[in-house]
């Protein structure tokens, strides 16, 4: 499931000082493995402390998490709608992902050139906003004609067509993005996802922060979290010279110490890389056995034959049940024989919708 979220912001806001922590996150995870696809992807393991507590229960000859791509896109300057800067390259960079991770620069450092002289991260914010907006508002205006026509000629599915493209081009003309558009039903998100649209992808806010305020965020955050309040956005508050430090660690017991001492429970790192797993509407599956303890990725508010396809083609094809232990349930008594003996394994048919931390037997025929 290759589904990807693009790090984007302006130059010389530490967007790829976070990916370069993420690039060496396998040292906050154990020795799970960071690969590189091309320069600017990567393949993150996601943490997930489910899987080293089911693994001190069985065992296994292996532990295999799950994991997501993040991409690092090239920084966008004003204007980039017109083609300036890396401004093509940025805007095809970014459709070709399914979410946003959009680093703002909320600290203050006088060695750190800002590209527009002052820091400033709701202008920041703002630039970038309608350098997307500007082109989702090109892509709108050349397909808008041609549905109106079909409309006025009878043609149903076209009559809807132009309701949505309207709302999507009024929004857009008032400077909103397009996810601020409210679709009806099933019909008008079919509509909305054939468009691409790049201010519909759902998106998380950075706010890079100095290392003395980590732990509380400043008043550049306030003003981020003041102007994206009716966005419905998550924001997440990260240090990423602080992060570069952690990666630097060698043990997990250095790093626990260096994040109690500036009053952290987790690192940076981490929260962001479970935030994009969200972001991408993820959750996860978990098989345990004397083989492997395993994290497997699934798209939320799946059923149980789509869940046993990501395992395999087969299991989704000869698909006959479910065998499932609620994770709470597995630690609880220790093993899937325990569980089982205390009547707490249940079998779901086809229409199951799985819930994130499942830890399933499928059971199929082909």
């Amino acid at each position: 499931m290759a589904l990807q979220c693009g790090i984007v912001g302006l130059p010389n806001v530490g967007k790829s000082t976070l990916f370069n922590c993420l690039s060496n996150a396998k040292a906050q995870s154990a020795n799970f493995p960071f690969c590189t696809i091309e320069p600017n992807v990567g393949v993150i393991t996601v943490p997930d402390e489910r899987l080293n507590k089911l693994a001190e229960l069985v065992h296994p000859a292996r532990v295999v998490p799950t994991t997501v791509e993040i991409v690092d896109i090239a920084g966008l300057v004003k204007g980039a709608s017109r083609g300036e800067g890396l401004g093509n390259k940025f805007l095809a960079n970014i459709r070709e992902t399914d979410a946003i991770i959009h680093v703002l620069r909320c600290f203050d450092d006088d060695n750190i050139t800002h590209v527009d002289g002052t820091v400033d991260p709701v202008r920041d914010k703002e630039v970038i906003d309608t350098e997307l907006q500007l082109r989702d508002l090109e892509t709108i205006e050349s397909r808008i004609g041609r549905v109106q026509k079909q409309a006025a000629a009878g043609d149903r599915e076209a009559k809807a067509a132009a309701e949505v493209y309207g709302r999507y081009r009024d929004a857009l003309a008032q400077g909103k993005s397009a996810r601020s558009v409210e679709l009806l039903n099933k019909e008008e998100e079919k509509i909305a996802h054939d468009l691409f649209l790049l201010t519909n992808k759902p998106v998380l806010y950075v706010c890079n922060v100095d290392d003395a305020s980590a732990a509380t965020g400043n008043e550049y955050v306030e003003a981020v979290r003041e102007a994206v309040k009716d966005e419905h956005a998550e924001i997440l508050v990260v240090a990423a010279q602080t992060e570069s430090e952690i990666a630097e660690l060698e043990t997990a017991e250095e790093r626990e110490m260096f994040l109690a001492e500036i009053g952290l429970e987790e690192s940076g790192v981490n929260r962001l890389i479970k935030a994009a797993y969200r972001l991408l509407n993820l959750e996860t599956f978990l098989t345990a056995g004397p083989k492997e303890v395993r994290a497997w990725t699934y798209r939320k508010g799946s059923k149980a034959p789509q869940c046993a396809g990501v395992i395999h083609s087969d299991f989704e094809r000869g698909f006959i049940r479910a065998e499932i232990i609620k994770y709470d349930d597995y630690i609880h008594y220790g093993s899937e024989a325990a569980v089982k003996e205390a009547g707490k394994m249940h079998t779901e048919g086809k229409d199951y919708v799985f819930q994130d931390g499942d830890i399933v037997v499928f059971r199929f025929n082909v």
